[in-house]
């Protein structure tokens, strides 16, 4: 389905009724054509945080929790956020005989929307505990040169160390926009890389010319992945950004060349 059509940037009553059919897919095909031979673009997981989540229990006392939805990144869709916000909105008033039928109800809801199975859990509002980079914070580093859309260019290897590394390297410093509405994104980029040695000021360079972009948070992370992949040639690839929340919802999306580099996920401080 086409984004324009969706509820992004609309004025919009929030159901008090359950309401599945408010969840609004977006097909993955389109922002993936250039792409389609790329090792590991579609390899991974979305993980997103629910962090405005109530429903009733059978007393009609509210109930509260934290969400963590895992979609794959082999869905044929990714769900929009906003109706996403709205669909848990629907279950406020609903009545649910215990959190296992709560979890039962969403995966079939989300896993119907994606065209692929979902995975949903619980956690008690105090127990999802903040994590803290690790690896390098590249930061503080000076690019030779900035540019205010993404720009593969800017990507190069080390001139004067071209040893084979593994190394982790992360930003705080991520910024999109919201396709639709323009609203800004912002994230903390992850990159793990096995291959010659990366120029780190080329990669602080490439995330930071992120900032005028225009693009859904699983969309970046793809593109950023694609351009790192293309352009210095690793052998192993992991790019896992952790974005703030907007509107009660946090959106993680993480992707691999080889699965055995698939991390856990996190939660940092400032989402």
């Amino acid at each position: 389905m086409s984004v324009e059509k969706s509820l992004l940037g609309k004025e919009t009553e929030y159901p008090t009724t359950y309401e599945p059919g408010i969840l609004f897919p977006i097909s993955r095909s389109s922002s993936r054509e250039q792409y389609a031979n790329i090792t590991g673009v579609s390899q991974g997981k979305d993980w997103w945080h629910v962090f405005e989540l109530s429903w009733l229990n059978q007393d009609r006392i509210p109930q509260v929790a934290i969400g963590r939805i895992t979609l794959p990144a082999t869905s044929e869709n990714l769900i929009e956020s906003k109706s996403l916000k709205l669909y848990f909105n629907s279950l406020n008033f609903h009545r649910f005989v215990s959190k296992a039928a709560l979890i039962d109800l969403v995966e079939k809801d989300l896993s119907q929307a994606a065209n692929a199975k979902v995975g949903f859990e619980l956690f008690d509002v105090d127990a999802l505990e903040i994590s803290q980079p690790s690896g390098i914070c590249i930061d503080q580093f000076k690019p030779a040169r900035l540019e205010s859309h993404p720009d593969a260019s800017l990507l190069a290897l080390d001139a004067d160390d071209q040893s084979q590394i593994e190394v982790n390297l992360y930003s705080h410093l991520l910024r999109s926009n919201c396709p639709v509405t323009g609203q800004p994104d912002w994230g903390t980029v992850f990159i793990r890389y096995q291959g010659i040695k990366p120029c780190y000021n080329s990669i602080l360079a490439y995330i930071i010319s992120y900032r005028q972009h225009n693009g859904f948070h699983e969309q970046c992370v793809e593109q950023m992945y694609a351009d790192i992949w293309q352009n210095l040639k690793p052998e192993k690839l992991m790019v896992y950004a952790t974005y703030t929340r907007r509107g009660g919802l946090d959106i993680n999306p993480c992707r691999v060349s080889d699965l055995s580099w698939m991390p856990s996920p996190i939660r940092l401080a400032r989402q």
